[in-house]
């Protein structure tokens, strides 16, 4: 059998003004998804355990069928992965956003979706000025980049009490109580400081003010972790998995699973990201004989909310079903005997600009599926179905019929 997993990162929302009342899943002109709960099942479940992060790192673990209360150590580990970077077993992985902050307030997690090559540029400056033997910062595309602390001469000052902000959850407010606290906070904090005079002249933010551009105030630490032991997924279920996506937290996640990788051309991890070319990928994907998985991660719907844009994730909500879920599942039941899932990881709410804890809906239909009685696929199906999953890492069994 073939599965499909499609994950409209942060889709899940609420009710908004600006639709009539209805959230953005609910006005999307979405017929694939809806054909696909007409077609089976539509539930909820909850990938996000209420002591951890609301973070993608924790909700893909559970979605993808690992208990993050066994397996989450960490974001940055996780992208650390997806790079190849292998850590010792006293490493730790930081993540390091380049941001815009202005009178202490987060005007730009992203340092205005910065360029992959300006941020190379003003984080070889970082590695030059600021770090030593020990320290390593690590460029990744745009703003999503690492420092990575060696422990082999220096024990690392951090600890599972180190406590930082995901800049994201800082859009529009005040940074000032939101710094590193805990053990190591003062390595963080003096990296962060020591940024902001580094970067306040250098040439990739001269000419990012000349041409109208937020500059990259400085970095923003975050997300530490050491590496997690992962079980591959092949060793849990016997299936081989394949992944699509723009973002290093999910190909880290793949890279650990021991997942296939398919790098897609245009695949950006923004809301121009190419629908299409990930949607034909997918399918050539699912279609060889050493694929009996396959994962297509699209990140536009989290970047609209973290963004406050209401009509954007409408936009990418119907550019996803028509572009990818419609003629994957097409090729899918060509194959013969398959299932697919459509489900995001976490809810963004429009309103909070970030991700939140709570239930996601979900729908699947395919081999053995005996269908319910909804139609549409949202987050009021999902929210009268008697199909629940309070520990989201249990969907994934139900979902491959163990």
């Amino acid at each position: 059998m073939k599965y499909a997993i499609v994950i409209p990162d942060g889709c899940a929302d609420e009710p908004q003004e600006s639709l009539g009342g209805k959230t953005p899943l609910q006005a999307a002109r979405t017929p694939a998804m809806d054909a696909i709960a007409s077609a089976g099942v539509v539930g909820r479940a909850n990938h996000v355990p209420a002591h951890l992060p609301a973070g993608s790192d924790v909700a893909n673990l559970s979605l993808f069928g690992y208990n993050p209360n066994e397996y989450f150590t960490g974001r940055a580990p996780l992208e650390a992965a997806a790079q190849g970077i292998e850590l010792g077993p006293a490493d730790w992985a930081i993540r390091c956003n380049l941001v815009t902050i202005e009178d202490q307030q987060m005007r730009s997690f992203t340092a205005g979706q910065i360029s992959t090559e300006e941020a190379t540029a003003l984080l070889a400056t970082a590695q030059e000025r600021l770090a030593d033997e020990q320290l390593q910062f690590v460029p990744g595309v745009s703003y999503r980049n690492l420092l990575i602390y060696r422990a082999a001469n220096r024990p690392a000052p951090f600890s599972n009490d180190t406590r930082t902000t995901p800049p994201h959850d800082l859009t529009d407010k005040s940074v000032l109580d939101d710094y590193p606290r805990g053990p190591g906070s003062d390595l963080l904090e003096r990296l962060m400081n020591e940024s902001v005079p580094l970067f306040a002249d250098h040439p990739v933010n001269r000419a990012r003010v000349a041409r109208g551009l937020p500059p990259a105030t400085n970095v923003w630490l975050w997300g530490q972790g050491r590496v997690p032991s992962l079980k591959r997924f092949y060793d849990l279920h016997h299936r081989r998995g394949a992944m699509i996506t723009a973002v290093d937290l999910l190909r880290g996640l793949a890279a650990l699973a021991g997942w296939r990788r398919i790098d897609v051309p245009g695949a950006t991890g923004y809301l121009d990201t190419d629908y299409a070319a990930k949607g034909r990928y997918a399918i050539e994907a699912i279609g060889r004989e050493d694929t009996d998985l396959i994962v297509v991660h699209v990140e536009a719907t989290d970047e609209a909310s973290h963004e406050g844009h209401c009509e954007a994730k409408v936009e990418a909500l119907e550019r996803i079903d028509e572009h990818i879920v419609a003629p994957l599942h097409e090729a899918l039941a060509k194959l013969g005997e398959y299932r697919i899932l459509v489900s995001p990881d976490h809810p963004t709410p429009l309103r909070l600009k970030t991700h939140n804890h709570g239930f996601v809906p979900f729908a699947i239909c395919g081999a053995e599926i005996e269908p319910d009685h909804f139609k549409t696929y949202d987050e009021v199906a999902a929210g009268q179905a008697e199909l629940a999953f309070p520990d989201g890492w249990t969907l994934m069994p139900y979902f491959l019929g163990e």
